[in-house]
C-alpha cells in the first residue's frame, strides 16, 4: 500500500467514526401519566409524543434538560 492510500483511509475513518458515535436526545411525554422524560432515541411507538418546538433534536443531555424546563406541557404538571 502506498502512503497516500493509507492517509486517505485514515482521513475517511476520522470523519465517519465521530459522526456515527454522535448521540441525540429528544424530550418525550407519556399521554397517560403526563410526565416528560429525555430519551436518546426517537420513539417509534405512538405511546409517547415528542415535544418541543418542531421536534427539536438536542445534541447533549444538558441541552435537553435545560429545554425541558421551558416546554409548557412539561412544566404545567
Amino acid at each position: 500500500m502506498t502512503l497516500k492510500t493509507i492517509l486517505a483511509g485514515l482521513i475517511v475513518v476520522g470523519y465517519v467514526v465521530p459522526a456515527a458515535a454522535q448521540t441525540t436526545y429528544f424530550i418525550v411525554r407519556d399521554p397517560h401519566t403526563k410526565h416528560c422524560q429525555i430519551v436518546d432515541a426517537r420513539p417509534t411507538t405512538q405511546e409517547v409524543t415528542v415535544v418541543g418546538p418542531d421536534g427539536v433534536i438536542y445534541k447533549t443531555r444538558t441541552d435537553a434538560e435545560t429545554a425541558m424546563k421551558t416546554v409548557k406541557v412539561c412544566t404545567d404538571e
